[in-house]
């Protein structure tokens, strides 16, 4: 029989489980969620405020905007900085699409160029054959929770006049040299998904800035241009993060860093069990705190070791199965800039095995007893 796990075997092992870390949060968070109702604010109240306070405070900025998602927020991290039609951003195809849907609603063209081999963020040797008289940012994205090099991304950025925008969506409470990412850049963009390393309990988004200029102006961008009540300045949008949301993400950033030493600390068993596995395993450079939201190994026969897990009640994803450059929406719209070997490699190669802070380490050892066992049994590709 193939497909799912049999009534002989353990229960299926799913690759992330939202609902689990409600579970673990499940009285504080109920609690928070019951002060909203009772409360009767809903829009931009005080719960919303105050999450906005504490994040920027955590981050180590002056600002905080929330927005309705990690997408939104990267469309109006760009609008802030100016950067519409006509311009560029230069950015990774080896990402999630809604890094380049925030570029495109914008108006902006998304320029994309190959990643670092070792830890799948951006190449910072390959930006100079990206620019051009329309470069108006370069957008690194912090890629399954490992930042990117943000001090030669910075430079170049820096040296050219360029805004440097983060995405931060997989990373919340990574750090670079003591700084935490987020607090790099002019801007920086964080989506709270249920599955990220700081998940609400729906979609939600925040911009982070330490510009007060930008950050009034994100005001204005995510509530219709509105300064003033039902008075439109600007050209906005609606994207506004959402009072419960704020109520259970104020909840879970209290629990953020102890998460995530959870997260490193599973990491860290996987790569002992696996060293002699056969599998390209996850590379941190030493000026950096990984926070692991996925843990990504590689092989050249994914997708057969993808379906063995499988048969033995294991899930695992692809982050992600086809670069945009190679996605059929976008393969017209966006340019690419080089070669892109180093990407290409990656999404034939990579797979995210299971890893939440709830998973226990037996359950990590079924994964690798599994991982082991299958590649003795395959043929050496």
């Amino acid at each position: 029989m193939c497909g799912g796990p049999t009534l002989s075997q353990p229960s299926f092992l799913p690759p992330s489980d939202p609902r689990a870390n409600y579970l673990a949060h499940q009285r504080e968070i109920d609690e928070a969620v019951a002060g909203v109702l009772r409360g009767g604010a809903y829009i931009l109240g005080r719960e919303v405020a105050s999450f906005e306070a504490e994040f920027a405070r955590y981050l180590g900025v002056p600002h905080a905007i929330g927005v309705g998602s990690g997408t939104d927020a990267i469309h109006l991290a760009l609008r802030a900085c100016g950067i519409g039609p006509g311009d560029e951003v230069i950015t990774v195809s080896h990402t999630a699409v809604g890094t380049i849907v925030g570029i495109e609603s914008a108006g902006a063209t998304a320029v994309l160029v190959d990643i670092d081999r070792d830890t799948r963020t951006m190449d910072p040797g390959t930006l100079g054959a990206a620019l051009s008289p329309r470069t108006r940012a370069v957008l690194p994205v912090h890629l399954y929770g490992h930042p990117a090099a943000l001090e030669e991304i910075g430079a170049f950025a820096r040296e050219r006049g360029l805004f440097l925008v983060e995405d931060c969506a997989q990373a919340a409470g990574a750090l670079c040299r003591d700084r935490r990412i987020g607090s790099w850049g002019d801007i920086a963009a964080f989506s709270f998904y249920p599955t990220k390393n700081l998940g609400a309990l729906g979609d939600g988004g925040a911009v982070i800035t330490s510009r007060p200029d930008l950050a009034e102006r994100l005001r204005m961008l995510r509530e219709y241009g509105w300064r003033q009540r039902y008075v439109s300045e600007i050209p906005g949008v609606n994207s506004r993060l959402d009072e419960l949301q704020a109520a259970i993400l104020r909840v879970k950033l209290r629990h953020l860093d102890a998460e995530n030493a959870r997260r490193r600390s599973l990491a860290g068993f996987y790569l002992e069990e696996l060293a002699e596995s056969g599998l390209t395993l996850p590379w941190s450079r030493p000026e950096v705190v990984h926070v692991y939201h996925q843990f990504v190994p590689g092989h050249p026969r994914r997708d057969a070791l993808r379906a063995a897990l499988r048969s033995r009640g294991v899930g695992t994803l692809v982050h992600y199965p086809v670069p945009v450059h190679r996605q059929p929406a976008y393969r017209d719209r966006v340019r690419v800039a080089g070669g892109m070997e180093r990407t290409e490699a990656a999404a034939s190669a990579v797979l995210s095995l299971p890893l939440f802070p709830e998973l226990r380490r037996e359950d990590v050892e079924r994964v690798c007893v599994s991982i082991r066992d299958w590649a003795r049994r395959e043929p050496a590709s």
